[in-house]
């Protein structure tokens, strides 16, 4: 008997150190495999690439080069201002013609219901009228059947107060058809304005569409041709011209040196600026008015040599 305690002792021991492995097992198995899948999500992982909106500049752009795109952007940009000078004023002149026969409506359309109401007022006096008649009448007969003096004056007041009422009616309705003959007139001049200022509009309309129709084709093509060489520009440099085009009256930004002076503001250019200029080594703007200068030669203009 005792020699099987301990052969259950024996065994029993092996059985522990089994479970105990194996729950140490268990709990270092997830351990190996967590670190596992983070190894392989760092290894797979790609940064993601930032949009750029304008094509990157490479180094080997030269400031020449700059300076030419500079320049086809401006006379495109030029162009397309032509195409919308000769449109003029029209625009404008058609957005206040709309805006005149806007306001012309509307104060047509106040008056027709001042008119509107001062009618309706005459019609109510004028049943007042008819009240107050009825009722003169009827105190009239009433007086018939008087018992006393007493009743026979609170009648006859009755009586001078309802003509007293006739009359401020008659005088209301009087002073209501003036006013509707005075508003008349001014919704007759209102109308006769509004028909010239519709029939002003509908020749603006017509002048500016044929214009539109004319330019329409070589404004989309010059715009698409503008956003292509807007999208090959280095993005600083982009922002800098569009800057110095907003500011500028002329709208130009890009501009040549013509008889030693700056094409935009026409002030000198000192000799040693001028062959900076000329060199293209890098991008010079007016001391002045801020214009990018370019030489003649770049811009394509032959120059004439001084004997």
């Amino acid at each position: 008997m005792i020699k099987a305690k301990v052969k259950a002792k024996e065994s029993a021991k092996p059985v522990a150190n089994s479970k105990e492995e194996k729950k140490k097992v268990k709990k270092a198995e997830p351990k190996a495999v967590k670190k596992e899948t983070t190894k392989t999500k760092i290894e797979y992982v790609e940064p993601a690439k930032p949009k750029a909106k304008h094509k990157d500049i490479s180094p080997d752009v030269t400031v020449e080069e700059r300076l030419k795109a500079l320049f086809n952007l401006q006379q495109i940009d030029t162009a397309i201002d032509k195409i919308r000078i000769v449109r003029g004023e029209l625009p404008l002149e058609v957005q206040d013609l709309e805006d005149e026969i806007a306001g012309l409506e509307t104060r047509m359309k106040n008056y027709t219901d001042e008119v509107n109401a001062l009618e309706d007022t005459i019609v109510q006096r004028k049943q007042q009228m008819k009240d107050s008649l009825a009722l003169i009448k009827k105190y009239e007969e009433q007086q018939n059947k008087v018992r006393n003096n007493r009743e026979f004056d609170s009648l006859t007041k009755e009586i001078e107060f309802q003509n007293l009422e006739i009359q401020l009616c008659e005088k209301r309705i009087k002073e209501a058809k003036a006013n509707i003959a005075a508003k008349n007139e001014v919704i007759e001049k209102a109308q006769a304005e509004l028909d010239e200022r519709k029939s002003d509009l509908k020749h603006k309309k017509a002048e500016l569409d044929d214009i539109i129709k004319e330019t329409e084709k070589e404004e989309k093509s010059l715009i698409k041709e503008s956003a292509k060489a807007e999208e090959v520009m280095e993005e600083r440099l982009l922002s800098a011209y569009k800057r110095i085009r907003s500011n500028a009256r002329n709208g130009l930004a890009v501009v040549t040196v013509a008889r030693d002076a700056c094409g935009g503001c026409f002030n000198n250019i000192p000799p040693q600026r001028q062959m900076d200029i000329r060199m293209r080594k890098k991008i010079i703007v007016c001391e002045y008015c801020g214009r990018i200068l370019v030489d003649q030669e770049l811009a394509g203009v032959e120059v004439l040599e001084e004997a």
